[in-house]
């Protein structure tokens, strides 16, 4: 076993590590960090979660000396993943009070000409605002010794290729420099060969790139279900957080505003967004305002929140390599976490090329029922009982125990009291999620054509009171400034209904939709019709009687 020590690591940064918990190097700190030290160029093909960042950083505090001039450089794919190295960096470097700066866009740079003014040895930064640097003279690489390229795969994805040429080309000619990427592909191969001297390639086998402490596991679903089906996954699994993965920054939206109209505390995360928006975002999922981040796959780049525990692909990733990226989110810090793919019938092959890639075994599961999650609900009310009983003061509450125990039986009032909590409807709700047949792919192949001929009205309908579910049509829509989370709020405070009995929400430009239980449906009308929405009258009638075009 190999250890710290063993490396070559000062016995001032190993007590360091010690104080921080780290005990042993992973397996691509064991190969990079002695490499480093001696100064030997590196590719490192190392996927997010294996310890990477700690390959380079541990090599950078122990070559920089004190003297207060910019001495390493590390280049990463967007701002979060900047600020996490940095931080990184400073943290395990705390005995020496290195100075380290990120700077990156979308941060003022008046902040980060100031820090630069007054010395740093460390800077971390993106390509575009180090070459904005660079080029106004405020960054100066007279005594640079160490270049690194973290993630150099989605640097050069995400279109900064002419930005590295350009900064690499300005780098003294006599530097070390380290290259971290997961995948490498001929472009990042190509970026090796004109910037490194004979350097050492180390890699990870690939059964390691799976992350062995994440369960993955996969449900096939019809497209038109996969809504209805992510609900009934973050209801079962009831995750610490979660991140949803999507493919687009459109999808990314909609599934958010959607989630958030079903009740979830959610939003959505892509690269659209000001720089202002995404760090509140960011802001409230850390922490624990949020329990669903809604994100395409660049704005989760580099993302690294140890409570993450579930990540969700709405959408199958379109190479194992992203794949490998995405579920790499959750099972950090030595976690267990959770990976949970949906598929459509025709999507079996791209599944199983992720797996073949992978050396990975994805479980197929069946979608859980409403049978379940109500009994998923009851357990974790019952766990959370336990403990109040074990550790709370109760004295308060058995004077209204006593009160009710002399005309009812305690059993009776224990068993209402957990029905009031759980807020669980008298009526048995109908499935509306198609159950796949895991056997025969032609069938399912079938369903899922079948359903998408089905676009008229009649059809819609038809759908609806077979799964038990109305339609209800409201006056109000986009240009009202409604979101599905008004009309989630409307009915729930006014007409007394879950939030998460609540169906599909669509809100076009001047009207919305929005799915209710069939049997609470008149309830529902009257209670609308009472109230009002930005501050306008609601007019809601059943949408299967007068069909109304947006």
């Amino acid at each position: 076993m190999t250890t710290f020590a063993e490396l070559g690591l000062s016995d001032a940064l190993i007590a360091t590590l010690s104080g921080l918990g780290y005990d042993e190097p992973t397996p691509i700190q064991a190969q990079t960090i002695p490499l480093l030290l001696a100064g030997r160029d590196v590719i490192a093909q190392a996927q997010t979660g294996t310890g990477k960042t700690a390959a380079f950083a541990l090599p950078i505090i122990e070559r920089v000396t004190d003297d207060l001039t910019v001495q390493a450089l590390v280049l990463a794919p967007t701002r979060e993943l900047a600020i996490q190295v940095a931080e990184a960096i400073h943290r395990y470097g705390r005995h020496r009070a290195l100075r380290v700066l990120p700077i990156y866009g979308g941060q003022p740079i008046e902040r980060q000409l100031r820090g630069l003014a007054q010395g740093v040895q460390v800077v971390v930064g993106t390509p575009g605002r180090v070459l904005d640097h660079l080029r106004r003279g405020s960054l100066r690489f007279d005594h640079l010794r160490m270049v690194v390229l973290d993630e150099a795969d989605e640097m050069l994805d995400m279109g900064f290729a002419e930005e590295l040429e350009a900064i690499l080309q300005l780098v003294p000619a006599e530097r070390q420099t380290a290259l971290f990427s997961a995948t490498l592909p001929p472009a990042v191969q190509n970026l090796t060969l004109r910037y490194t001297r004979q350097p050492v390639r180390v890699s990870i086998a690939g059964e390691q790139l799976a992350a062995p402490r994440i369960r993955q596991i996969y449900y096939e679903v019809l497209a038109r279900d996969k809504l209805d089906a992510l609900c009934r996954v973050l209801d079962a699994e009831m995750p610490q957080l979660a991140i949803v993965f999507c493919r687009t920054r459109q999808e990314a939206d909609d599934i958010g505003e959607r989630l958030q109209g079903r009740g979830y505390a959610a939003e959505s995360l892509h690269g659209d967004l000001s720089q202002a928006v995404r760090d509140r975002v960011m802001r409230r999922f850390r922490d624990g305002q949020l329990d669903v981040l809604v994100a395409t796959d660049v704005a989760a780049r580099g993302l690294d929140i140890a409570e993450v525990s579930h990540v969700i692909n709405y959408d199958v990733p379109t190479d194992p390599e992203s794949y490998v990226h995405r579920i790499g989110r959750t099972g950090r810090a030595g976690r267990d976490g959770v990976a949970i793919t949906f598929i459509t019938p025709r999507e079996r092959r791209m599944l199983q090329t992720i797996e073949r890639v992978t050396r990975t075994r994805i479980e197929r599961r069946a979608m859980p029922t409403l049978a379940d999650v109500a009994a998923r609900r009851r357990a974790a009310l019952r766990d959370q009982l336990r403990e109040v009983v074990a550790t709370s003061d109760l004295d308060s509450y058995t004077a209204l125990v006593d009160e009710l125990a002399a005309t009812h039986d305690l059993r009776t009032l224990a068993a209402a009291a957990i029905k009031l909590l759980l807020n669980e409807a008298e009526t048995e709700q109908v499935d509306t999620i198609t159950r796949l047949d895991p056997a025969p792919a032609e069938r399912a192949g079938r369903a899922e054509r079948a359903s998408r001929a089905k676009r008229g009205d009649t059809a819609e309908r038809s759908h609806r009171s077979e799964t038990g579910m109305a339609r209800i049509q409201i006056n109000l829509g986009r240009n009202d400034q409604v979101r599905p989370a008004d009309i989630v709020g409307a009915i729930a405070n006014e007409a007394g209904v879950p939030g998460r009995s609540i169906g599909a929400i669509e809100v076009r430009a001047r009207v919305s939709f929005v799915e209710v239980p069939r049997r609470t449906a008149r309830q529902v009308l009257q209670a609308l019709n009472r109230t009002s929405l930005r501050g306008q009258r609601i007019r809601a009638t059943l949408a299967d009687e007068t069909p109304v075009a947006a």
